[in-house]
């Protein structure tokens, strides 16, 4: 434990906590301070912690905490086994808690958070089985396993390019390679041009190289159109064999269904459920058990040797004779009634025979179609890598929805009893710890009655002795131990003694009878408590048994309801759907044309049409704008240039009206003048 708390108080004096704590400062925290530590410890793996625990609830840092310590995969030690104790530990920040928690933080904080990074991106949400038959949630989800597959990927790709090896000094050094490289190719490339300017149609001989490569790259990019044309020409025609065969599919199982073919159906599937799991299944847990057990008890006993063997063969044939013996005696005896109850069970047996017969077929069955299903997954997604797309069956969501039910039962069943396991655990645990305190507080009262009567420490008579005589050996030691101290001493301390065990002799006598009666009452309690808490602990199992009944019932009836809702509703659109067909069908074949008229069909080969003359006009109409747009323009350029003289008329006339009253002015002013 020193070790430990060594550790953990250097790495948090350490970046990027620099806490400054020592032993005894980090011994002494408080609980609420202790927790804090811790949450900053989680903050440092995953920022998403960084919180005060002060302005939090108890319950929720708690959920917190263990949903991050789960996803971690951090396990508590070995005296925390039960997951209710280890919670209430880290509610009241318990040091034999916190503590191992913090040491297995701070020896992984970087590989902690990677692994709390991923997590983030790689944790898969639950979707029930249910919310997955609507196909928008379905593509969704799908999407979702997508974009969580494709982060794999990237982040491995992204581990190899940081584990590769490569440096800068050699990227830079590569670098200037290739600019050297480049300044050669292009004192290359003015050389060359050096000597073709001297040869004669050198540009033109240039440009026809240039479009000799330019169709050479154009012919091979449409080659490569060319093949991913093919491909997605075979892919599409892939796609639309299988939605053909899917629509076959659904065609031939909507012309066999109706309600009471699928409600006979799933009451058929439910009593093969129920037998397989009230009666087949129990029964082979149990066989497994028992042999579980029997191979435990084998594995314990010592190793056998030839005479124990033999020995054991002896008793086995003496079983057997015996058995002989009795059904010799009972075939003697010749009973009719017997031989009629023989018949039946005879009967009974073979009926059993055969149910538990076709229900191992059916296992076998369930298996070899999990297998199948298995082998189907990999088949699809090894076609998704190589042509990708993926391979959907029509049926797969159903059989998905059949599996994950039954695990589901089998899931319910495992939970409780663990659930009931957990129970007997804490109840066994919190009787020890009843045991525990009532030794303590027995103890406590002794010493409390020891101290009211006045003969505190009477249980340790020895003890005090001992120290009286260590005592006077002290003052013996002081005094010279003389002869005549010692006896006077002596005397003393018996005549005291004397007195003493006087004076605590009623006393003593009254004690005995007070603790006689005591382990009386003690007795008659732990009966009447152990008869309290066995009735409390059946009738808390019994609760709890009928509640986790009742909780799977009414599951059960809701997932039914759902599921009844659904066919029904079902049914109603396929028959809206049977009907409105039936309906144009019936518009369809009539021979009144107002009828026909009606018709989806006519009204849309009379949209058709309608659109067929309009897209018709516009094509004449198109045609006499190409026309006569080569006359418009010119007559649109006249018209710019008729604008723009009389623009230039407009500011001739300005400037010559500017200019006449400009002279005009000047006119009056020398008429002016010469009057004065």
């Amino acid at each position: 434990m020193s070790e430990q708390l060594k550790f953990i108080v250097e790495q948090l004096n350490k970046e990027p906590f620099k806490k400054n704590f020592n032993l005894i400062t980090f011994d002494c925290l408080e609980p609420m301070q202790l927790l804090q530590v811790l949450n900053d410890v989680l903050a440092e793996i995953d920022p998403k912690q960084s919180i005060d625990i002060r302005e939090e609830m108890p319950e929720q840092t708690v959920k917190r905490m263990c949903a991050l310590l789960g996803m971690m995969k951090y396990r508590p030690p070995g005296n925390f086994s039960d997951v209710s104790a280890f919670r209430q530990g880290l509610v009241t920040g318990s040091k034999p808690v916190v503590h191992p928690i913090l040491h297995w933080l701070l020896q992984k904080v970087p590989e902690l958070k990677k692994r709390a990074y991923l997590a983030r991106y790689l944790f898969k949400l639950e979707v029930p089985a249910e919310f997955l038959q609507d196909d928008v949630i379905n593509d969704t989800y799908h999407q979702y396993e997508e974009l969580v597959e494709g982060f794999k990927t990237y982040h491995k790709e992204c581990e190899q390019l940081r584990t590769s090896g490569f440096s800068t000094a050699e990227i830079r050094k590569d670098i200037g390679a290739m600019e050297e490289e480049k300044d050669q190719l292009i004192k290359r490339v003015e050389r060359l041009k050096k000597r073709v300017e001297s040869v004669s149609n050198h540009q033109r001989m240039l440009d026809q190289a240039r479009q000799l490569r330019v169709e050479n790259e154009r012919e091979e990019s449409l080659t490569h159109q060319k093949l991913e044309q093919k491909n997605q020409l075979f892919q599409t025609e892939q796609r639309l064999q299988r939605s053909q065969q899917q629509l076959k599919d659904l065609q031939q199982a909507a012309a066999d269904a109706n309600p009471e073919s699928l409600m006979k159906r799933l009451e058929e599937e439910i009593k093969i459920n129920s037998y397989m799991v009230s009666e087949k299944l129990p029964k082979e847990l149990e066989r497994m058990r028992h042999t579980v057990q029997y191979l435990q008890k084998v594995a314990t006993e010592p190793a056998m040797g030839q005479a124990d063997l033999q020995n054991l063969e002896d008793k086995i044939k003496e079983v057997d004779s015996q058995i002989n013996q009795l059904i010799e005696k009972r075939m003697m005896r010749n009973d009719p009634m017997d031989d009629k109850l023989t018949l039946f069970r005879q009967q009974a047996s073979i009926i059993i025979r055969r149910k538990e017969s076709k229900a191992e077929e059916l296992q076998e069955a369930r298996e070899e179609l999990a297998a199948a299903e298995r082998e189907l997954r990999q088949r699809g997604s090894q076609a998704q890598v190589s042509e990708g797309e993926e391979v959907i069956r029509g049926d797969e969501l159903k059989r998905l929805v059949v599996k994950l039910r039954s695990k589901g039962t089998v899931f319910k069943k495992k939970r409780q009893e663990i659930a009931e396991l957990k129970a007997e655990y804490g109840v066994l645990q919190r009787t020890e710890e009843i045991l525990k305190q009532r030794h303590e507080t027995v103890q406590q009262k002794l010493q409390m009655v020891e101290a009211e009567k006045g003969i505190s420490g009477y249980s340790n008579t020895q003890e005090e002795l001992e120290r009286v005589s260590a005592i006077k050996s002290e003052l013996d030691e002081k005094k010279g131990r003389t002869l005549d101290d010692m006896s006077e001493m002596v005397k003393k301390l018996n005549s005291m003694i004397v007195e003493k065990k006087s004076a605590l002799a009623p006393i003593i006598k009254e004690l005995r009878s007070l603790r006689q009666r005591c382990q009386e009452i003690n007795q008659e309690y732990e009966e009447k408590k152990v008869q309290y808490e066995s009735c409390a602990v059946g009738l808390e199992s019994n609760r709890s048994k009928l509640e986790q009944e009742v909780k799977a019932l009414r599951e059960e009836t809701a997932q039914e309801e759902n599921q009844y809702h659904y066919i029904n509703s079902m049914s109603e659109i396929t028959e809206m759907q049977l009907q409105r067909a039936a309906e144009e069908m019936k518009a369809y074949v009539s021979s009144d044309p107002l009828e026909r008229k009606k018709t989806i069909r006519e009204t849309y080969m009379k949209n058709i049409s309608e659109q067929e003359l309009l897209g018709k006009k516009l094509r004449e109409k198109q045609k006499m704008v190409r026309e006569s747009h080569g006359a418009n323009m010119e007559q649109m350029k006249m018209w710019r240039d008729l604008e723009q003289l009389m623009e230039c008329k407009r500011q001739c006339f300005i400037r010559a009206q500017s200019q006449a009253s400009i002279g005009q002015v000047i006119q009056e002013g020398g008429e002016d003048r010469l009057v004065l």
